[in-house]
C-alpha cells in the first residue's frame, strides 16, 4: 500500500486516489449498511426514483454524525479518514452521506431530461463537476464542497455503473475557472454565468485527460478533489450485483469560501 507522502502527491496529481481495503471501514460498513437499506427503502425517500427507477440519487439521506456514525454504531476510521484530515488540516466533520444507488438498465429516458442530456448521461457518463448548477439556461457556482469522499457498500462487479473520473482534470477546471472570474472580484464570482466555459472546459478534459472507471470493493475507499470531473457509468449487460444494486455513500461537506474552493493550497 502506499504512504502517506504517496497518496498525497498521487491526489495532488490526479485529483484522485483509492485506498485499499480497511478492516476498520468494513467494519464501518457492515455496522451502516442495514440502515442505507432502511434510508433507500423508506417511502419518504421515494422521490429520489429517477430514470425510471434505475438510480436512487439519495442526497444528504443518510442520517450521520459529524464523525459517520449512525445511531450508537462506529464513526467512520481507517487511511482514508487520517488522509482527509491531513489533507483539510482538521477533525473529520461530514455532511449527511448521499447513498446513490444504480439498479440494472440504469439510466432510462426521464422526463426530466432532454434527449441531448440523456444522451451525454449515456456516452460521458454524466460527467459534472460538484457545486456547478444549472439555474434557468445557465450555470453558476453555487456550493463549495472541501472533496469527495466514496465508500462502496456493497461489492458488484466491475460493469456495474462503475464511478467514473478524468483523472487530472482537476488542474485545467481551477485554470479555466480562475481565467473566466480574472475580471471580476471575488465577491462577485457566484453571480458569473459560466454555461460556455463549462462546456468548454470539459471538452479540453474529454480530449486531454485520461478516462478512468473505479471500481470499488467494500473496504476500500475514493477521495476525489472537489474540482475533478466526475460521473457514473452506464450499467452494462451481464453485470453482477446483489438486489441493493451498485450501492455508493458519498461525503461532500461544504465548509469552504468560493476563493479556497478554486485554491491550489487545499
Amino acid at each position: 500500500m502506499p504512504g502517506a507522502d504517496d497518496a498525497h502527491t498521487e491526489y495532488a496529481r490526479k485529483g484522485w486516489h483509492v485506498f485499499d481495503r480497511d478492516a476498520t471501514l468494513t467494519r464501518w460498513v457492515n455496522a451502516s449498511l442495514g440502515e442505507a437499506r432502511k434510508t433507500i427503502n423508506d417511502p419518504i425517500n421515494r422521490k429520489w426514483l429517477r430514470h425510471g427507477g434505475t438510480w436512487f440519487a439519495g442526497v444528504n439521506v443518510f442520517n450521520n454524525d459529524a464523525l459517520g456514525a449512525l445511531g450508537q454504531g462506529p464513526r467512520l476510521h481507517g487511511n482514508a479518514v487520517r488522509f482527509i484530515e491531513e489533507l483539510t488540516g482538521k477533525p473529520l466533520a461530514l455532511d449527511k452521506g448521499q447513498l446513490s444507488v444504480c439498479y440494472p438498465g440504469y439510466p432510462k429516458p426521464s422526463p426530466a431530461e432532454s434527449d441531448l442530456a440523456f444522451a451525454y448521461r449515456c456516452n460521458r457518463d454524466a460527467a459534472h463537476i460538484d457545486g456547478i448548477l444549472k439555474e434557468g439556461q445557465e450555470r453558476y457556482l453555487r456550493e463549495f464542497h472541501d472533496y469527495i469522499f466514496a465508500i462502496p457498500m456493497v461489492d458488484v462487479d466491475h460493469l456495474a455503473s462503475p464511478f467514473v473520473v478524468w483523472s487530472g482534470s482537476h488542474s485545467i477546471v481551477r485554470r479555466r475557472l480562475l481565467d473566466a472570474l480574472s475580471g471580476y472580484r471575488a465577491a462577485q464570482w457566484s453571480q458569473v454565468p459560466i454555461k460556455q466555459v463549462y462546456q468548454a472546459l470539459r471538452k479540453e478534459i474529454f480530449d486531454s485527460c485520461e478516462r478512468v472507471e473505479v471500481h470499488l470493493k467494500v473496504g476500500q475507499a475514493l477521495v476525489a478533489h472537489r474540482l475533478l470531473l466526475h460521473g457514473t457509468s452506464p450499467w452494462r449487460k451481464n453485470a453482477m450485483a446483489s438486489e441493493d444494486g451498485r450501492m455508493m455513500c458519498f461525503f461532500r461537506p461544504a465548509t469552504l469560501g468560493i476563493e479556497q474552493w478554486l485554491s491550489p493550497t487545499i
